[in-house]
């Protein structure tokens, strides 16, 4: 079996309908559902049991998991950056993450685990995923701490050469419709353009960037699998990896993309940066895809006009998930 944690949620639900298209169907789904519309990413997908996240956990700390796994992808974590509950991340995302790596390592299970470039905080020691400089790295938020509190226990603890850490960029596509606030600004625009005809963006605080003209590496959620599920077929790779475009682009070029996919002309309201947003606010990311070029990873990435217009008219139009 193939566990994915975080199995209903975003780049979980994504994972698993990419295993099922590569005719993968023992799985095993952790996750828990709340009262959001969460669960529609499940419907048309193809696994063996869903199982609650709390139920998996004791399973795992009490070694009383009754059938043989492969892998477990662990997606599952509270991705909110914005979340304010230090304690409830530093559980959820740090010591869940750590009993499922030690249980993995003792029974030598493929291990791949979600980080976040959020751990990279503004970016001013930049965006390689060199391991030497994980404990230099200052996160803006306690969600980019909780991850990186797994990153330096696990080169503590020496065991990164035998699993492997995806630092996420911008992801976005479709799965993401449960997310509240967390989802992409594609998502965000598209709502907004459907009510208003205009989409609004934050203004910039810093002089050396325009209004909109904020840069992020987005990339589109089929390539962030296709990225992940690369280690899952390559077991002797190991380490953390970037998962990204490696092009930064502005917050216009994506919501141009968008109007065009929509094939309505261009309306941006600029509007000031909450003050809570504005010292944990990153003007720029990019990156830097040359450790997961080198362990040999070589598909084509999604161009941003691509990806976003396949997003709108295929799923966000349609009204569809993956899997439908």
């Amino acid at each position: 079996m193939i566990v994915v944690t975080g199995g209903a949620g975003f780049i979980g639900s994504t994972i698993v309908w990419r295993l099922n298209c590569l005719g993968e169907n023992n799985i095993i789904i952790v996750d828990e559902l709340g009262s959001k519309d969460k669960w529609k990413n499940l419907v048309g997908l193809k696994f063996q049991e869903f199982v609650f996240k709390e139920d998996f956990i004791k399973a795992i700390v009490n070694d009383t998991i009754d059938f043989k796994i492969e892998a477990i992808i662990h997606m599952g974590a509270n991705s909110s950056t914005t979340e304010k509950d230090a304690d409830f991340l530093y559980l959820n995302n740090f010591l869940y993450t750590k009993e499922l790596a030690k249980y993995c390592i003792n029974k030598n299970i493929r291990f791949i685990y979600a980080s976040s470039a959020a751990t990279y905080g503004d970016g001013s020691m930049g965006f390689e995923d060199d391991e030497s400089q994980l404990e230099n790295l200052r996160p803006l938020n306690m969600y980019g701490y909780s991850k990186q509190l797994f990153d330096l226990w696990a080169k503590r603890n020496k065991i990164l050469d035998k699993i492997v850490g995806i630092k996420y960029f911008n992801v976005y596509g479709p799965n993401e419709y449960h997310k509240g606030d967390m989802r992409s600004v594609v998502h965000k625009a598209f709502e907004q353009v459907r009510l208003t005809g205009k989409v609004r963006l934050f203004k910039s605080l810093n002089p050396d960037y325009k209004d909109g003209e904020q840069m992020r590496d987005f990339i589109y959620v089929k390539d962030a699998v296709e990225m992940t599920l690369y280690f899952l077929e390559h077991r002797d790779k190991n380490g953390i990896f970037n998962v990204g475009s490696g092009k930064a682009r502005t917050w216009i070029d994506l919501v141009t993309a968008l109007f065009n996919a929509l094939e309505k002309p261009v309306e941006i309201e600029f509007i000031d940066l909450p003050e809570y947003l504005r010292e944990k606010y990153q003007y720029f990311t990019q990156a830097n895809l040359n450790k997961i070029k080198s362990a040999g990873y070589n598909k084509p990435i999604t161009e941003l006009e691509d990806g976003v217009n396949d997003y709108v008219k295929n799923y966000l139009l349609k009204n569809l998930y993956l899997g439908y």
